[in-house]
């Protein structure tokens, strides 16, 4: 799985634009700025990002992490209307295509926005392994920026590189992925309600996090 430099793409519905799933690049500097300057992203994270120097040590963790093999990150994008009219869900084939801030209603002044904004980038969404967890079992994690919230980006980001996840790492042993967040954090709830993510148990608050937190896990079908 070490140096995959996969792009992932989620078709469109009559209310929301396409996705396009890629991997962060060098230049994606000031969007990671943006994102973490946004108290709805920061609260949950474990460092701060506030400059050009944190944002390109963030950005570098994920390029190391892909050529390594211990974590898949993907800048999640509004398709451009003509991916968007060609791009297919993601499904068991592979072929196709950290916590989420998503859950407010949305709205069709909104979605006429977010289907306007062509390549710009909506959020973040990844996988990583760990020595402790194994081949056999990743933690799935994302974000998405204040301008798409409302739009179901993160359940459709989360059940796409899921579904691609265990169709292609199924030869490496993957059953099993993880989805992690404070009990406070409702919106995340929700995603993992909508992606098939079934609670587990509670987590005991554990440092940088100060409260307790949920487990979801979904299985390989």
């Amino acid at each position: 799985m070490t140096g995959m430099t996969e792009t992932l793409r989620v078709a469109g519905t009559a209310a929301t634009g396409g996705l396009v799933l890629r991997p962060w690049r060098a230049d994606d500097v000031e969007t990671v700025i943006e994102a973490y300057g946004d108290p709805e992203i920061s609260r949950w994270s474990a460092r701060p990002i506030t400059s050009r120097e944190d944002a390109r040590c963030w950005l570098d963790i994920q390029r190391r992490g892909r050529e390594n093999g211990t974590r898949l990150s993907f800048a999640v994008c509004a398709a451009p209307e003509a991916h968007a009219e060609r791009a297919v869900h993601a499904d068991r084939s592979g072929r196709s295509g950290q916590s989420g801030h998503s859950g407010h209603s949305g709205h069709s002044g909104q979605r006429d926005q977010l289907g306007s904004l062509e390549g710009l980038v909506l959020g973040n969404v990844s996988l990583r392994w760990t020595d402790a967890s194994g081949p056999g079992s990743a933690e799935v994690g994302y974000w998405v920026m204040a301008h798409a919230r409302g739009q179901g980006v993160a359940p459709r980001a989360v059940e796409a590189l899921s579904r691609w996840s265990f169709a292609t790492f199924a030869d490496d042993g993957l059953r099993r992925i993880e989805l992690i967040h404070q009990v406070d954090n409702l919106a995340s709830c929700r995603v993992a309600a909508k992606t098939g993510y079934l609670f587990e148990r509670l987590l005991p608050a554990e440092p940088p996090y100060p409260r307790d937190g949920h487990l979801h896990v979904r299985e390989a079908d």
